[in-house]
């Protein structure tokens, strides 16, 4: 079913089937469920404190808690804007992102809040209703993409039309709700469908978290994905995994489906609202468009996307990169594709000069490597990937290891743990380069 706000999603099932199970969660060691008459009645509660408030942007610090849920939908229904944070990237880098995005108010920590109390600003006029995601998770390179709770709705909507979930269904949220994927599919997907969303516990539980909770159904990102299986955590209720927002080894797939597990592998974008095609039959690399969006193929393959109901409404206060990524109304990508003979979307690989990242962030890798050629004068140098781990390849440095990370200190401590140097790779050899100089970067990954 199609809703308009998170407050007529959740209203509508408190309405018809009162006492369903919304949420589940752990609490001083015991489940706890809560229905949907019962989340609606915390969320409309505490929605008419934020209205008494007197604030217009909330920054919120995403910790996928029962209590988290609740500020989320409250601060949007009482009309306040919505900038969703990272509570893991350096407070240096919070520092400058707050005044950027208007908060005047924050949710999370404590201690991380106190911190960050001499960084709030006056607020914003007119931000009922929007939704601020970066494009990367929050750090100081990313674009806040400016989404609305209708767009997320209609993007819950068009996935659960081509992948629904039974309202006897628990959705297993693990993923951060900061990133639209795990937003979306890990919270929305499940509440818009009736069926019950459990609340993971963080990291620390992913061991222990889907033997706690019996999902049926759990939507991941291939890095959680390879440590449940690796670690043999699926749990036996499980009936469908749904695979997004980083490109999935097909021997990981496999070993899921091996399981007597459906796999579904979702493609789509922050800048609209999360999915926009789904794998729907045996092969997960060739997806069903979602019914909302309408996409084609340029001459040189670009995907171009065409969905009014989800599409963003535009970086925010830089509207020369909205003119350049939907000047037209059609979204560029950056991604390449083809349609099959079945008429199904298939991606082969990026235009950009973009790595993603397993957890499903993304690193420019030109700007990291300008950053760290300035902390290596005169090294040849170059951003690789290697699985999950981001690897440097060097030629032309007597260094150490330790004198190397020594010395790209500040690049690390710049950047979230996903996006820092994991470990170095050396050549003996001038990296390889094209006439221009740039890096031939299959070529490299070939050698290494």
């Amino acid at each position: 079913m199609r809703f308009n706000s998170f407050r007529e999603m959740i209203g509508y099932y408190a309405e018809n089937t009162p006492e369903a199970p919304a949420l589940k969660y752990e609490k001083e060691g015991a489940l706890k469920t809560e229905s949907f008459a019962e989340l609606l009645a915390a969320v409309d509660a505490r929605a008419s404190e934020l209205k008494k408030g007197g604030k217009t942007c909330l920054g919120l610090f995403a910790d996928g808690s029962r209590d988290c849920i609740v500020e989320l939908f409250a601060a949007v229904t009482a009309g306040l804007q919505l900038v969703m944070l990272d509570e893991s990237v350096p407070v240096m880098i919070l520092r400058g992102l707050l005044p950027y995005t208007d908060v005047d108010t924050l949710w999370g920590d404590p201690e991380t809040c106190a911190e960050l109390q001499s960084s709030l600003t006056s607020g914003v006029e007119n931000g009922a209703g929007r939704m601020l995601f970066f494009t990367s998770g929050t750090t100081e390179r990313s674009k806040a993409v400016v989404l609305t709770e209708k767009s997320f709705c209609s993007s819950a909507y068009n996935g659960g039309s081509l992948l629904p979930l039974d309202p006897s269904d628990t959705l297993m949220c693990m993923l951060p709700l900061g990133h639209v994927f795990g937003f979306v599919c890990g919270l929305l997907w499940g509440l818009s469908c009736g069926a019950c969303v459990a609340l993971g516990r963080g990291p620390r539980h992913y061991i222990d978290d889907l033997a706690f909770f019996k999902p049926t159904a759990l939507s991941a990102v291939p890095l959680l994905l390879g440590f449940l299986v690796k670690n043999g955590l699926l749990n036996e209720e499980l009936k469908l995994v749904l695979i997004g927002a980083g490109d999935c080894p097909p021997p990981l797939i496999q070993a899921v489906k091996a399981r007597g597990v459906r796999v579904s592998f979702g493609y789509g974008l922050t800048e609209t609202s999360s999915g926009v095609a789904l794998s729907l039959g045996d092969d997960p690399y060739s997806m069903t468009v979602c019914p909302d969006d309408k996409i084609t193929i340029a001459d040189d393959g670009e995907i171009l996307i065409d969905v009014p109901t989800c599409i963003m409404q535009g970086y925010y206060k830089d509207p020369e990169a909205t003119a350049r990524a939907v000047g037209s109304g059609v979204l560029r990508t950056g991604d390449l594709g083809y349609f099959d003979k079945n008429g199904l979307l298939r991606i082969t690989g990026r235009k950009k000069d973009m790595l993603v990242l397993a957890d499903g962030t993304k690193l420019f890798i030109p700007e990291a490597e300008a950053e760290l050629s300035k902390l290596l004068p005169g090294v040849d140098l170059a951003v690789m990937l290697n699985g999950s781990r981001v690897v440097l390849a060097v030629h032309g440095t007597e260094m150490s290891d330790a004198e190397l990370i020594a010395a790209i200190k500040p690049y690390q401590d710049s950047r979230p743990r996903g996006q820092q140097i994991g470990s170095f790779a050396r050549f003996d050899r001038p990296l390889p380069r094209t006439a221009t100089g740039k890096i031939k970067r299959w070529e490299l990954q070939k050698k290494y």
